[in-house]
């Protein structure tokens, strides 16, 4: 094969995915690159390799969310759940358990491979997005830039200027990043819920800061004027958004298709990774049905393997490989570094008069920034709660730089990987958060919600994480650029690389930072 070669452009054209399908080619067995998902690092992955030339194979355990169902939707609505929304499970597990101590929040479902999953941990569980697109199907779209001297502090060995000059704007620009217009958010009734909190941190002293995101304000704005079908303001998010969201399929992948070198294969999860005697990479693969079961396991050759499944994917097929013996000079360290970046969801209960709104978009755009407080740093999204009624609830994602750091290790007795997170360890975040809100409600004579979270009066949710980092930490598992230590030609590209914190949500940092590796690969790398 001969060497990379640069792509000769870095833009891409906003296709939709069914479009970009028919420039994909015929379904192989193996290429000279393979990579492993679909995500932020994985997207990228793919689509610069399909520009450079390079045919690729993207193999992804979730669906093609192209389908709609017998509602006409491709998605299931959060209020009425059906089987659409999680994977593989017979009753949904949203983060709120309760609503006034009733069970109320989650269905009875039937098992399917749904969009959301929730992998769950000895006393950690973690929200992840299954399909085409990954998390970027289920989050909340807040497309957030870390501050320059936190990235700097977490990656030193990385030219911040080069991040902050080339490869942030570029992650930016690739994934659609827009911002809310502020006379019509002010105005809005949809973001009354945002304002109330807002009022409530400036009574405490406390700064509040708007965050972009990848979901199309102008169509927001369009479904509050009645003129296009309403998905975040239908209450649409954790469980996809039919409208609105610039998601990777409609982006980076659909970009990546359209190459004419991509190809995806979807409900096929890798579980084993070794090496041939020629140097090449061989990955077994599970085909699963809608049933989940498995119809066949498939063998893949190739020789660039890229891991872009996230920190739970990577971190378990290299964990396992070290340990199994199928790539046995991975470096130490891989498996360890792993983080929650500090989360933990809370709730508020207001006054009578500080009425938060029946309707509420459910894109976030503000957050709490208390972040330059060196003695509890914290940042908090201020997250919706649409249930379609007035509640008074003030709802809050906060994300702490709790210094708290897990390792995965293989369980040889199960075949098993397993994450060494504790209690302990996130008694931390929730002791940072509640130091944050005590000011909050100290400064408005409010309390706490206790309802939300179980039937144990749990006022911080701190079993759950939706930004899982670590694993295999950029210069520590890797080199400086993602190149995985011992074994030429195999890179990580997502959520793994980063140490366990990153103070914002994570997925903009994982684009620009797999952005960072793919230029210098397809620069320097060539083949044996």
């Amino acid at each position: 094969m001969a060497a990379l070669q640069t792509a000769a452009t870095l833009g891409f054209t906003r296709v939709g995915l069914d479009s970009a399908r028919a420039a994909e080619p015929d379904a192989v067995d193996n290429a000279p690159a393979i990579v492993v998902g679909s995500g932020y690092g994985a997207a990228v992955a793919a689509l610069r390799l399909g520009q450079a030339g390079i045919r690729t194979l993207v193999l992804e355990m979730g669906r093609l969310w192209n389908t709609p169902g017998s509602d006409g939707k491709v998605f299931c609505s959060t209020s009425a759940p059906d089987q659409r929304s999680m994977w593989f499970r017979t009753r949904t597990e949203a983060p709120l358990a309760s609503f006034l101590w009733l069970d109320v929040v989650n269905r009875d479902i039937g098992r399917y491979p749904g969009v959301l999953d929730r992998v769950h941990f000895a006393d950690m569980s973690v929200f992840v997005g299954r399909g085409v697109g990954g998390g970027s199907l289920v989050n909340g779209g807040m497309a957030v830039t870390p501050l320059r001297s936190y990235f700097a502090e977490q990656f030193p060995t990385v030219d911040a200027a080069e991040m902050y000059g080339t490869y942030f704007p570029r992650a930016r620009a690739m994934l659609g990043v827009n911002n809310v217009d502020p006379a019509w958010f002010e105005a809005s009734d949809w973001y009354r819920f945002t304002r109330v909190s807002r009022k409530h941190a400036q009574n405490a002293g406390l700064r509040t800061t708007f965050v972009p995101s990848v979901y199309d304000f102008g169509y927001m704005q369009r479904e509050a004027a009645g003129t296009a079908a309403k998905s975040a303001l239908a209450g649409e998010v954790i469980y996809g958004n039919n409208q609105g969201k610039r998601s990777l399929d409609k982006t980076y992948l659909s970009s990546a298709l359209g190459t004419g070198n991509v190809t995806i294969h979807t409900l096929e999860k890798v579980r084993a990774i070794s090496r041939a005697a020629d140097g090449t990479y061989v990955l077994t693969a599970d085909r699963i049905d809608a049933t989940g079961n498995v119809v066949e396991t498939k063998e893949y050759g190739c020789t660039y393997l890229f891991l872009g499944g996230g920190s739970l994917g990577t971190s378990e097929l290299l964990v396992r490989a070290r340990e199994t013996g199928t790539l046995p000079a991975l470096d130490a360290r891989v498996g360890a570094g792993w983080g929650t970046n500090g989360n933990v969801m809370l709730g508020r209960a207001n006054h009578l008069w500080d009425t938060v709104g029946a309707n509420q978009s459910t894109m976030p755009v503000m957050g709490i920034d208390d972040w330059a407080n060196t003695a509890n740093p914290v940042f908090a999204e201020i997250a919706p709660l649409p249930t379609g009624l007035e509640h008074w609830v003030s709802l809050y994602l906060a994300i702490t730089k709790n210094p708290q750091r897990a390792a995965f290790t293989y369980d040889r007795a199960s075949g098993t990987v397993k994450l060494g997170w504790s209690a302990a360890q996130s008694a931390v975040s929730v002791g940072m958060a509640k130091k944050l809100f005590d000011r909050i409600n100290a400064a408005n004579a409010t309390m706490y919600r206790y309802d939300l979270f179980g039937g144990s009066n749990k006022v911080f949710a701190d079993d759950f994480t939706y930004h899982p980092l670590g694993g295999c930490v950029l210069g520590q598992a890797t080199d400086d650029h993602g190149r995985v230590k011992g074994y030429p030609r195999l890179y990580v590209t997502d959520g793994s690389l980063v140490p366990g914190s990153i103070g914002v949500n994570p997925f903009v940092t994982i684009t620009a930072l797999a952005e960072r590796t793919m230029a210098r690969v397809l620069a320097e790398d060539t083949a044996p």
